[in-house]
């Protein structure tokens, strides 16, 4: 009996018995359809993280400070900018504040930082200016407000030149960031920036325990974060007192943690696929046993035991593969929906496709060969005495 003729047996015998045969693939679509949704997802958000990281430059350094008991201040900071390969540095303070303009409130994360703030975090101006040093040297009470945040304030009205209450106080909005959109768990559009000297007396500190360091170019980062590095150790005599990361280091993290994560993910799905593969076998132990005499008259007509060892595998593939093509529609609709739902990003990758449905023929193979050899072994003279 040739394969055509063994399929078409086995879509006779699903379309036979329609219900029986959608729940023993339900396991299969699940599996499927949850690997390419978990997967994709996982390296969208990968992706989207990657972007974000390039969108600030890869010759941005971050340094955190842990140890307070020794003071790191401006001066400290302009030391560090003198340092040969540096070409900005930016201080940053950051918390939440309480904006109000007339009956509206909103809470806002804030960042105080200095003029260069702008060049390092690579953000424009849609509207107005940004900070200047000359707010920094006289602790002007300006703000610099987000898109998002200006809308919610000041409507469609222009906000520039107009007051706004921080935390009580009144501040002059000096101009709107143009939207970016959320960056590594932070959104730039709702936030509100001012200067640095100003943030240190509203938080009330003088200490700084993080600040930018901007390299003059890619190819003298590593030398620039070394540099940077001694200067700290002559400033604390400590290395655990600091970390210096440049962001290819965040990124190569933020990736791997991605990349598990979606291995986790996707192999937590694939734990349906084994338990449609289990179901398959198990419908087709069931088959087996009504089938009984008919597989007692194939043999007594001339049947070989290859061949109906093929009609029972051929059949066990075309449940996982119809499951499989079911699944991977599915999974890119519950993507899309996703996408679509969240604003998110997914990445669709066909290599993650093609395995989800190579797995799950895989899955049929191996389940359908034990019931498969079962029902060739029988013998033909006890098969058509079974009732």
């Amino acid at each position: 009996m040739s394969i055509f003729t063994s399929i078409k047996m086995a879509m006779r015998n699903i379309k036979g018995n329609k219900m029986r045969a959608l729940l023993t693939m339900l396991g299969i679509i699940i599996g499927v359809s949850s690997v390419i949704t978990l997967v994709s997802i996982g390296q969208g958000s990968s992706q989207s993280v990657s972007e974000s990281i390039n969108d600030l430059g890869t010759n941005l350094l971050t340094v955190n400070i842990s140890n307070t008991d020794i003071p790191f201040t401006l001066d400290d900071v302009d030391k560090v900018k003198e340092i040969d390969g540096v070409k900005n540095v930016s201080p940053v303070l950051s918390g939440r504040v309480t904006l109000k303009n007339g009956k509206t409130t909103s809470t806002v994360s804030f960042t105080g930082s200095n003029a260069s703030y702008e060049d390092v975090r690579n953000l424009s101006i849609s509207n107005g200016r940004f900070i200047t040093d000359i707010d920094m040297d006289y602790r002007q009470k300006v703000v610099v407000l987000g898109s998002d945040t200006a809308t919610t304030l000041f409507g469609r009205e222009n906000p520039v030149d107009q007051k706004v209450l921080v935390n009580g106080e009144s501040y002059r909005v000096v101009g709107v960031l143009a939207s970016k959109g959320g960056s590594m768990g932070q959104n730039s559009d709702d936030t509100v920036i001012i200067p640095f000297s100003t943030a240190q007396r509203l938080l009330g500190t003088t200490h700084i325990t993080q600040f930018y360091a901007q390299a003059d170019s890619q190819d003298t980062i590593n030398r620039t974060m070394l540099m940077i590095e001694r200067n700290l150790y002559e400033v604390f005599g400590d290395a655990d007192s600091y970390s210096v990361a440049n962001q290819q280091d965040v990124m190569d993290t933020m990736s791997s943690v991605n990349d598990t994560m979606t291995m986790l993910l996707g192999g937590i799905a694939s734990i349906s696929l084994l338990v449609g593969g289990i179901g398959i076998m198990n419908i087709m132990f069931v088959s087996v046993t009504e089938r009984t005499k008919e597989i007692g008259i194939r043999k007594s007509i001339g049947a070989k035991r290859k061949d109906i060892l093929l009609q029972f595998l051929i059949e066990a593939i075309v449940l996982s593969a119809l499951g499989g093509i079911i699944g991977v529609g599915l999974g890119l609709l519950a993507t899309k929906i996703y996408t679509l739902a969240t604003g998110s990003v997914a990445a669709y990758s066909l290599s993650v496709i093609l395995a989800s449905f190579l797995f799950s023929l895989a899955v049929g193979v191996i389940f359908g060969v034990f019931p498969a050899n079962k029902a060739s072994k029988l013998n033909p003279i006890q098969a058509l005495r079974f009732e």
